[in-house]
């Protein structure tokens, strides 16, 4: 199997876990967690969407994208961390980018810097 499917089939399992975890916690009533797969497009989303009450329930807790064969961590609002899942998993931290930190930043890591 190559990389990039791979890379597609892990991190569809890994925030459809995340999905099933959240739809399952203390949400409050009306709130959903899904999760959006464009493979033509390489993106791949973890959303909270629905209403409570008066109040609309919006955001997006995950959003990676695959670029140049390798993981773009746009968004991350995980408690620990999709990125340590990625790694657990075995994706090198040198195929990993942690797009949401600014270029000039990146080098400061110890993932990729694009």
């Amino acid at each position: 199997m190559d990389k990039l499917t791979t890379y597609r089939q892990l991190i569809k399992r890994l925030l459809t876990t995340y999905c099933e975890l959240m739809n399952r916690s203390a949400a409050p009533e009306g709130v959903e967690t899904e999760v959006v797969f464009d493979e033509e497009h390489d993106q791949y989303m973890l959303l909270n969407v629905g209403w409570s009450g008066r109040k609309r329930f919006r955001g997006t807790t995950v959003y990676l994208r695959i670029r140049n064969g390798k993981i773009w961590v746009e968004e991350d609002w995980l408690e620990d961390g999709i990125v340590q899942e990625l790694v657990a998993a075995g994706v090198p931290k040198e195929e990993i980018i942690l797009a949401f930190q600014h270029p000039e930043m990146r080098s400061f890591t110890e993932f990729a810097v694009a």
